[in-house]
């Protein structure tokens, strides 16, 4: 389990001083458009991405917002992790 911080319309992990990996969103409409994640490529395989998406899941539950995935990756995550499912929004 990794340290995840909140920043401006992001949850990000640190380093030893260096970001290794981010989620990034856009409040629209009620809901979140989450358009972008990254994972340093010395620290893939470590499950940084999911705990990033498991973040901004409780974020959005814990705001009431559905959350429409643009990035790839979290367009995949949500529509076969069966728990994501109350806060995907219809499209």
């Amino acid at each position: 389990m990794v340290d995840i911080q909140h920043g401006s319309n992001r949850f990000y992990v640190e380093k030893d001083g260096q970001e290794i990996g981010e989620v990034t969103y856009v409040p629209q409409d009620g809901n979140i458009v989450v358009d972008h994640t990254f994972v340093s490529p010395s620290m893939r395989g470590q499950g940084i991405a999911e705990q990033l998406v498991d973040k901004v899941v409780e974020y959005a539950r814990n705001e009431g917002y559905k959350i429409i995935p643009t990035c790839s990756y979290v367009v995949k995550r949500m529509r076969h992790v069966e728990q994501y499912k109350d806060v995907l929004a219809s499209t």
